[in-house]
């Protein structure tokens, strides 16, 4: 139970400052108020840095049923474990989001923008077209898990499939490599949770001028990284480290 609880917990720090900055870009009469993707990447790299150096002795902080599947798959993470991690995942990202609304309230309340508020939530693409979309989001995905694969090396301590604190780092300046060369086109979701957790909060809580969730895109943010963290699997297993 205690690995569930810690990526419900980290799920959610990710979701609170990921989002937040996103509110913060985004929504009216803000500090932060248009200050652009770069500000968006390099918060969103903090809060990745942020939710694993917390959770990683708890629960190998994977906050991504992306990276859970890609280290089950490349034999790092056992199988049994992977649906309760995903839900913990999913409930995580929903009450991030509640506490970015929270942060937000009086914002949201001033915000007449329904693709802005909706963006604070979850990702849309810049050019919608579903198949550019998904492997987008899949290359981007891929490089993440990737990336995770060798981090982790073969085995963390005597858990296989976690990231250590000190590895907190390292994926983090991954994600902002990744937000800032490959976010124009979809706004780098690279986590079904990221985005159908707060996009479910989107459709659930009574929001002024809220407007439509999208659920026809929906789909895309899910199955583009599950595809990149198959494909980032299976090169794993041509190519492993030896450590």
């Amino acid at each position: 139970m205690i690995l569930y609880i810690g990526e419900l917990i980290g799920t959610a720090i990710l979701i609170l400052l990921g989002n937040g900055v996103v509110a913060n870009v985004l929504l009216a009469k803000t500090k932060g108020h248009d200050s652009g993707l770069i500000v968006i990447a390099f918060a969103w790299a903090i809060a990745v840095f942020t939710a694993v150096f917390i959770t990683a002795p708890i629960s190998g902080a994977h906050l991504n049923p992306a990276v859970t599947i890609g280290l089950a798959l490349a034999g790092k993470f056992d199988w049994w474990l992977v649906p309760g991690y995903v839900i913990a995942q999913m409930i995580g990202a929903f009450v991030g989001q509640l506490f970015v609304v929270l942060s937000y309230r009086d914002h949201y309340r001033a915000t007449a923008d329904q693709g802005a508020v909706l963006a604070t939530f979850s990702t849309d693409p810049a050019i919608p077209n579903n198949l550019s979309n998904i492997m987008t989001e899949a290359i981007g995905t891929f490089v993440l898990v990737f990336a995770v694969l060798y981090i982790t090396g073969p085995k963390f301590g005597d858990s296989p499939g976690s990231l250590g604190a000190l590895d907190a780092l390292p994926v983090a300046l991954v994600v902002l490599g990744i937000g800032l060369s490959l976010g124009g086109p979809t706004g780098y979701a690279i986590n079904p949770a990221r985005d159908l957790g707060p996009r479910i909060a989107h459709a659930l809580l009574p929001l002024h001028e809220k407007g439509d969730s999208n659920w026809g895109y929906a789909w895309v943010p899910v199955a583009g990284p599950v595809l990149g963290a198959l494909a980032a699997a299976g090169l794993w297993h041509l190519v492993p480290v030896a450590l």
